[in-house]
């Protein structure tokens, strides 16, 4: 193939101006016979030149032909293709063009085998890259640092333990902070964060160069450990090595801090941050969401004062803000623009509206976003509806969805039938929650755990089915705890049953010595009913001396889009003079539509703290 064809040829476009420059300078100059000092590059060279800038240009078919069409294929021009495969993650490919190389009889060199194992790595095929290995083995090139870097880093990524990474960086004699970023990294992605952070403390010990990305994974580690400690002292020196004004080292260091819980640290290093992108304004964000929704809204407006512009990321936290304190006016305003901004689409959003509109009460609405995404739902959409219909009482519809969901060809998880079963639960479905019951184990081959459990004795005992609750308790693989007694408990409350069960259930709670003011509530009601006074003034004082209080139902209230909450008795609106004469007349209202109020759940309630 000669350079004057390669250059007019029409079956390579476009070519950059700068390769094809260059081409016609050789080619001027190769038909010169001069004593210059610049000798023109030969032409497989050339041809690798425009190889990579093919690649670079995401022309990877082009890239492919032009090398098909090489007279002269040397372990440069093979390792050219191999490493543009797997730059442009055509990692299958890649591994192919290896083989291919090896057939042709050309060997490779430590460039070659760190770019096929980079693609085994990305393909996450540990037996192709223990054939790399073998070949390094083969060829005396495990003392090279990139192969070895490469070699722990497919390791530690396709390895189910970081055992064979281990031992090959125990035999790297000069290691770099490549290699000690691997290996962290290793560590910390398979779940052993306190292995990853032994590592970097060993990192520190031997002296080797910190690096921000070194830092970021170490701080990683320590979120995942809940270590808080450990990343304080991390973040002590970040300021030591002054990586203070590196945004990436920053966000990592705001995560842990909010993964661990720590707002008001949180807060604080968001505050000190010379610089802020969207990373860091989302994990706030999302850290306010779970903890104090109203404020993740109120950040929202500062957000975008600011200037920033919400990803998908951003209205998720925000929707699911929403969802926590039943804020419809501010969902449904959130839910138009991520309209506007074409979100729509986006599954993990949608499952966060589906949700939002459930706790909102808005089933409709619910159904409508449900309805949108039917070619994208996910098991999550399917569990969200699940849980709006049967938190509200719509069973027959969570059940249908259950069986569509099936018939789809999505398998439910543990989540999916606690779902199921709390609709049957809600809604008095008992022959079709024990239908599942029986199927968890049997078809999906999921162990029903001791929640699972616990749904079906109180699916049974809801339906006045006690004996049979009780059987499935004497049956169960766990020692049953409070909420399966109590469970029996409110069963027994809930029909008027006093018997032996009702004896059995009180004598194993008291037992356990609850923890739930609940669980004291129902078993002075069941010693009440029995007539067994003494036992119940035994409760009521074990009541009063361990200080126990039902938690109070909190309510929100949305207007002119601040969201309010309060609970019962609660004086600490500024308009409460206000509020309360309005129940006033509520109360009297409903007395002369002959209502008549449950005196003794009242006095009861006041009784335990309500």
């Amino acid at each position: 193939m000669s350079i004057t064809k390669l250059v007019r040829s029409n079956g390579f476009k476009p070519i950059p101006n700068f390769v094809r420059s260059s081409l016609r300078n050789a080619c001027v100059e190769s038909n010169q016979n001069t004593d210059a000092p610049y000798r023109p590059k030969k032409h497989h060279i050339l041809a690798t030149n425009l190889i990579l800038s093919y690649f670079k240009k995401g022309l990877v078919e082009e890239a492919r032909s032009l090398f098909d069409e090489m007279p002269e294929r040397d372990v440069v021009a093979w390792t050219a293709m191999i490493t543009g495969y797997a730059s442009s993650e055509y990692n299958a490919r890649a591994w192919d063009c290896f083989r291919e190389m090896l057939r042709q009889g050309t060997d490779p060199n430590e460039f070659t085998l760190s770019s096929v194992l980079k693609s085994c790595r990305n393909m996450k095929v540990l037996a192709c890259g223990g054939l790399v290995h073998g070949f390094v083995v083969k060829l005396g090139m495990e003392g090279s640092l990139y192969v070895d870097n490469a070699l722990v880093n497919m390791y530690a990524t396709c390895s189910t333990t970081m055992e064979a990474a281990c031992s090959i960086f125990r035999g790297i004699k000069v290691k770099n902070d490549v290699t000690w970023t691997t290996l962290i990294t290793g560590f910390t992605h398979l779940g052993d964060g306190i292995g990853g952070l032994k590592m970097y403390k060993q990192m520190l010990l031997e002296n080797a160069d910190v690096t921000p990305y070194c830092i970021t994974i170490a701080v990683r580690a320590s979120a995942s450990v809940d270590s808080v400690t450990t990343g304080k002292q991390i973040h002590a020196s970040v300021i030591k090595h002054g990586f203070q004004s590196n945004l990436p080292v920053m966000n990592s260091i705001l995560d842990l801090y909010c993964r661990c819980g720590y707002l008001l640290e949180a807060k604080r290093h968001f505050h000190e941050m010379e610089d802020r992108d969207l990373i860091t304004w989302n994990t706030l964000i999302s850290e306010l969401e779970r903890s104090d929704s109203s404020e993740a809204l109120m950040m929202f407006q500062r957000f975008e004062s600011r200037g920033f512009v919400p990803n998908c990321y951003t209205f998720t936290s925000l929707v699911a803000a929403c969802a926590n304190i039943a804020a419809l006016n501010c969902g449904q305003q959130l839910h138009g623009r991520i309209y506007r901004r074409g979100f729509n689409k986006n599954v993990e959003l949608a499952n966060a509206l589906i949700d939002m509109y459930a706790k909102c009460g808005d089933i409709p609405d619910s159904q409508r976003v449900f309805g949108e995404i039917a070619e994208r739902r996910n098991l999550v959409s399917w569990t969200s509806m699940m849980i709006g219909y049967g938190s509200h009482g719509y069973g027959e519809e969570a059940v249908e969805i259950f069986d569509k969901m099936v018939s789809s060809g999505i398998r439910p998880d543990r989540i999916v039938f606690m779902a199921v079963l709390s609709a049957c639960r809600h809604a008095g479905l008992v022959e079709k929650g024990l239908k599942y019951f029986k199927v968890i184990e049997s078809e999906y081959g999921i162990n029903p755990d001791q929640d699972i459990y616990n749904c079906v004795v109180d699916l049974l005992g809801r339906a006045g089915k006690i004996g049979e609750a009780y059987e499935l308790v004497e049956k169960m693989p766990f020692k049953p705890d409070e909420s399966t007694w109590g469970a029996i408990l409110g069963a027994c409350k809930a029909h008027k049953h006093t018997g032996l069960i009702s004896r059995l259930a009180a004598s194993k709670v008291m037992e356990l010595k609850p923890r739930m003011v609940g669980t004291y509530v129902m078993l002075s009601y069941i010693y009440a009913a029995e007539g067994r006074w003494g036992d119940f003034a035994r409760v009521r004082k074990m009541m009063k001396m361990m200080g126990n209080k039902k938690e109070a139902g909190m309510s929100w209230i949305e207007v002119e889009n601040q969201v309010f909450s309060f609970a019962v008795s609660d004086k600490s609106c500024p308009n409460a003079d206000s509020v309360y004469s309005v129940l006033d007349l509520l109360i009297e209202e409903t007395r002369e539509a002959g209502y008549v109020p449950d005196l003794e759940s009242l006095v009861h309630d006041q009784e335990v703290g309500t």
